[in-house]
């Protein structure tokens, strides 16, 4: 019988962040800048026929959370809601924060609780040498997966030091 024998090395590296990012608007803007500037010096690829950027969202979530706090400030129930986009997320924020009826069903006054709210996304990113890479950020961690230069790593890592929010 045949074996298998290794052909790549695919890595993970994590940099768990030293406190969590603010709020969604200050996780969104970095995404964003990415995005928009290419920090990492990515170049556009193609793959089955289809063109891709050089650097592109592969999924995003933002989950709010809201606290119904008794007359006595105790907790007498939460709501959440989980948006695909930063709009998706204020707006539902919104909506729940604004909503007499639930908090009238949940017996107490809707308060924001930023601190247990949740972000997420995953760039798919295409470096120079040909390597398809991820990143994936959260409130609390950056995660680069899928590569096997540590040239790669190295690059993010510097980007990500000049980033206070990543620190």
């Amino acid at each position: 019988m045949a074996d298998f024998t290794l052909s790549t090395t695919n890595k993970t590296a994590v940099r768990k962040l030293s406190a969590p990012i603010a709020d969604a608007a200050t996780f969104s803007g970095i995404i964003e800048n990415i995005l928009t500037n290419n920090p990492w010096g990515c170049t556009s690829w193609e793959a089955g026929g289809v063109a891709h950027d050089p650097v592109e969202k592969a999924s995003e979530a933002y989950t709010a959370r809201v606290v119904y706090e008794d007359a006595l400030g105790r907790a007498a129930g939460t709501a959440s809601a989980r948006a695909p986009t930063l709009a998706g997320f204020t707006a539902a924020k919104t909506e729940i924060l604004g909503n007499a009826a639930l908090a009238s069903a949940l017996g107490g006054t809707a308060v924001a609780d930023p601190d247990r709210e949740a972000y997420a996304c995953r760039l798919r990113c295409h470096d120079p040498d040909g390597e398809v890479y991820s990143v994936a950020f959260t409130r609390t961690s950056v995660r680069v997966s899928g590569y096997e230069d540590d040239a790669l790593l190295a690059v993010i890592e510097t980007w990500a030091d000049g980033v206070p929010a990543l620190a």
